[in-house]
């Protein structure tokens, strides 16, 4: 009976299809020219202007042909079943562009707040769903980091602050002020993110239960800048917080700077800890969404094989009456009736199989959630009490990096923890369905069973002249004709399910690439603005070890901040890109499978045939270049973007770093005022005046002697000062024009040397050739750059050497004219010089040497006075020339302000 089989099915197409050989030559141009593809081994194919071929992705409701399985409403419960009728393994599939279609940006899908949620969805935009979860995690643990961050830092300041405290730096109220100002800033900045972010996740909700990419895509966008506000606003206040601490305590200068460096020291470990916290769960939650796809395909591929089985069973059924009916002994009507009735009362116990396999899985996963809902919130009290206990512990200044340690440790428990519950629940849940699933296959089978039994032993037997042994002989070659049927469709499962572990195992490589390139964008950014720093650092030259330490520790601190926001970013972004594409590859790895199943379907094809696989190969091998083309062109895009954001962040870097240096250079500048300002023997200059103006040995006559011998001997020393400064200025230009000319031609050798290279080798592109180029006008660039650097720091060293011995030879010109006017007036020189700590601003001191000039004195005395206030005025005079003279020339201002200095002396 079983070898038989063939030659009736070949007899009944001749019957069926008698009088359509006409339309076969034009059928398959047809195909070709409009790129359908119909089943070989279909028996009724559509008309030729395609109208009963439906769409891949579509639902129609056809009516039911005789011989092929009808669809019901157990369809809408079951998603293989959308995919139009199969007879033999096969099925006809329209081939259309995957990646023209552009409403699949805007077309919204089901919004799910977790994994068991996905397994009872009814969508074709499943991967949809599985990413919307990705970024949820990654949002989560954004907030988690960006929590524990702000404790940490909190409770380190709390920490330096307490050691101040103790060492009566600072007062009780001064402590609770602080720590009080500092916790409603951060309950602010706090209250601010979350009111934007709500305000980000209600704008364009226009339905709860549904969401688009375009939604998702700007509501990411807006949240990345919403958080690096904040980041902003976080940095802004702890500076804002050391200063007012720094202002109000009694510390010294060199504690104070030491404290800050020290808070920063331990906040660089802090964004370390986290960096490397974030990259290793950044890692998990992209292995948790491949994961979440295996076993989302899995009761997919479980839901598939049911109705897909039971069509091959219904089929063979089909192929036995028909073979009946080419015998005679069954008619055309009893035929249709029999099958009529088969499929109706088979689909329909299916679908009411299938419904309540359906509302089963959804009370089970509510319930499954509502328990891991009651989990969480014992969790989260567990971890609020174990955190609560560790802050309350008292931690010493020598021990704070213990307390980072214990704490991170700890959040990381409480994650792991967390991490754990939620994928032992997914696993389960994913279990439980696929029983669900694999107890309808059973019913199914089992209803089936019982219908083709009622079939060939009840009703043939009334129906037609068959015996029923005859009918039980049926029935052993349904169950023969079946095997292999069943091992088919098997087999072309089989391969379904090893092109999408290809597929998978692409994404994996592309995701991994992806991060390697982000980690080396990460470490060119980082070596960039290393090197930047380095070099304004070494342009301050002047500034002392710690100062340009401290530069540096707060740039690299703001620097690890933003890199870490880039790189949590990138990780969303690639979850955007799958987003974006998710629609495209599963209408590709559909078609992939059609096209695998119509090949297994029939291992003997003609000529026709033939070329239509082909045209399916050509069409398919189309679409997946320009699906590699428009993933390019999407990664780039979400590349674009990103050095767009990071370029924001770092110009936020940059503009807290110039406050950061010119906070450093004005606590230097004041340093500097207050060693110049505290002049020795001030008080002895004081009293001198005073004295020499009550003196009565000295006349206007002497002092105006005296006072131009000094106008000369300070001239001579200015002029001298000017020759020196002049002379040392050209052999330095010489010296620079020369080194220029022998490192120009020094890499005008090598570039022509790498240049004739280059040229000889024919596959040199343009491309090649212009960034050579570009090389070389860099290379020039950096090496006039490092000259002039060179240059300017040895102006600068000769410019320190030649004020030092000006400022020398002021010193003593001015102890010969004191010398000379107290032997005048006949003042004894024996006084103590005591320099002051804080000295009064030059302002003040220019104003109690006019308030003593100005006192009321006789005639002579009034001369005397006006010779004391031109001395001043001339070396003032002296200071304006030495300054003028250097206004056209790149040079440090100090020569000026010891100019002014001793002009003022």
């Amino acid at each position: 009976m079983k070898s038989k089989a063939e030659p009736y099915t070949s007899k009944e197409e001749m019957v069926l299809e008698e009088g359509e050989s006409p339309l076969n030559s034009n059928i398959a141009a047809f195909a070709l020219k409009a790129k359908v593809i119909y089943p070989i081994n279909q028996k009724f194919r559509p008309l030729a202007d395609g109208s009963s071929n439906p769409s891949l992705h579509e639902n129609p409701k056809q009516a039911g042909l005789p011989n092929q399985v009808v669809e019901t409403s157990m369809s809408g419960s079951l998603g293989s079943l959308s995919q139009g009728d199969k007879e033999d393994c096969s099925s006809s599939t329209t081939i259309h562009s995957t990646t023209s279609d552009d409403r699949f940006q805007a077309r919204a899908f089901l919004k799910v707040a977790s994994f068991p949620e996905v397994l009872t969805c009814e969508s074709f935009d499943v991967k949809l769903c599985l990413c919307s979860l990705t970024l949820k995690d990654l949002r989560l643990l954004d907030t988690e980091l960006r929590k524990e961050k702000h404790v940490m830092f909190s409770h380190v300041f709390k920490i330096y602050l307490t050691d101040c405290h103790r060492k009566k730096k600072i007062t009780d109220g001064l402590l609770k002020k602080i720590l009080r100002s500092q916790e409603n800033d951060f309950e602010e900045l706090q209250k601010q993110l979350d009111s934007r972010l709500q305000n980000t996740e209600m704008s364009g909700a226009h339905n709860s239960e549904f969401q688009t990419l375009e939604d998702i895509e700007r509501r990411e966008r807006e949240y990345s800048e919403h958080v690096i506000d904040n980041m902003e606003a976080f940095w802004k206040q702890t500076d804002k917080a050391q200063q007012d601490f720094l202002d109000q305590s009694k510390c010294s200068s060199a504690k104070a700077t030491k404290i800050m460096m020290d808070l920063t020291e331990k906040m660089i470990a802090v964004e370390s800890l986290l960096s490397e916290s974030q990259d290793l769960q950044a890692m998990d939650i992209q292995e948790r969404l491949f994961n979440w796809e295996l076993m989302v395909k899995m009761i997919d591929s479980l839901k598939s094989s049911i109705p897909e089985e039971c069509k091959c069973r219904l089929n063979t059924v089909s192929n036995i009456l028909d073979h009946l009916t080419v015998k005679n002994n069954l008619s055309v009507r009893q035929k249709e009736e029999l099958l009529t009735d088969l499929h109706k009362a088979f689909w329909e116990q299916l679908a009411h199989y299938s419904n309540e396999c359906m509302q089963q899985s959804k009370d089970l996963i509510w319930k499954r959630l509502e328990c891991r809902a009651k989990k969480k919130e014992e969790f989260k009290c567990r971890r609020e009490a174990e955190q609560e206990s560790l802050l309350s512990k008292t931690f010493l200044t020598k021990d704070v990096h213990n307390f980072l340690k214990a704490y991170h440790e700890l959040m990381e428990k409480h994650w792991q923890a967390q991490w754990d519950l939620e994928e032992e629940d997914d696993c389960e849940s994913t279990e439980a369905v696929t029983d669900l699933y694999k107890e309808l296959y059973s019913k199914a089978s089992n209803a089936l069973a019982e219908l083709v039994t009622e079939l060939f032993l009840q009703t043939l037997p009334v129906v037609t002249s068959l015996s029923l042994r005859e009918c039980e002989l049926l029935k052993e070659e349904w169950q023969e004709s079946l095997l292999p049927q069943l091992e088919k469709w098997e087999n072309h499962r089989q391969r379904c399910w090893k092109l999408f572990q290809e597929q998978l195992l692409q994404e994996k490589e592309l995701w991994i690439t992806e991060y390697a390139l982000s980690a080396v964008m990460q470490k060119h950014l980082s070596e960039k603005q290393e090197k930047i720093i380095q070099g304004v650092v070494s342009r301050l030259g002047f500034l002392s070890d710690e100062s340009v330490r401290y530069i540096l520790q707060k740039h690299q601190l703001l620097l690890c901040s933003v890199l870490r926001r880039g790189t949590f970013r990138r990780v969303g972004m690639a979850a955007l890109a799958r987003m974006r594409l998710a629609r495209k590859k599963s209408s590709l790895q559909e078609l992939r499978e059609q096209h695998t199943l119509q090949k297994g379907s029939s291992l003997c094809q003609d000529e026709d045939q033939w070329q239509l696989q082909k045209a399916v190969e050509s069409h398919i091998h189309e679409e997946e270049e320009k699906l590699e083309e428009e993933t390019q062109e999407t990664h780039l895009e979400f590349h674009q973007q990103l050095v767009t954001e990071i370029q924001e962040a770092l110009q936020f870097l940059q503009q807290h770093m110039e406050q950061v240096i010119g906070q450093t250079l004005l606590q230097y500048a004041r340093g500097e005022a207050e060693k110049k300002s505290s002049d020795d023997g001030q008080d002895f200059k004081e009293k001198l005046v005073e004295s020499a103006v009550e003196s009565v040995y000295g006349t206007s006559n002497n002092i105006n002697r005296l006072v131009q011998n000094y106008y000369q001997q300070l001239g001579k020393i200015t002029e001298g000062y000017e020759g020196k400064k002049l002379q040392h200025l050209k052999s330095l230009q010489a010296e620079r024009n020369e080194r220029i000319k022998l490192k120009n031609k020094e890499n005008e050798l090598a570039l022509i040397e790498k240049h004739t290279k280059d040229l000889l080798n024919v596959s040199s592109t343009v491309h090649q050739r212009v960034v050579l180029q570009q090389n070389k006008i860099l290379a020039q660039f950096e090496l006039q750059q490092q000259i002039r650097l060179e240059s300017l720091k040895q102006k600068l060293l000769g410019l320190q050497c030649l004020e030092t011995e000006l400022e020398n030879q002021l010193r003593e010109a001015e102890q010969d004219f004191m010398s000379e006017l107290a032997a005048l007036t006949r003042v004894p020189l024996t006084v103590k010089k005591k320099p002051s700590k804080r000295s009064k601003p030059a302002g003040e001191k220019a104003n109690s040497k006019r308030q003593t000039f100005q006192s009321p004195e006789p005639a002579e005395k009034d001369d005397f006075r006006e010779c004391i206030q031109e001395l001043g005025i001339t070396s003032g005079l002296c200071r304006e020339t030495s300054k003028s003279s250097r206004e056209g020339e790149t040079e440090p201002r100090k020569n000026s302000k010891m100019l002014k200095k001793k002009g003022s002396r």
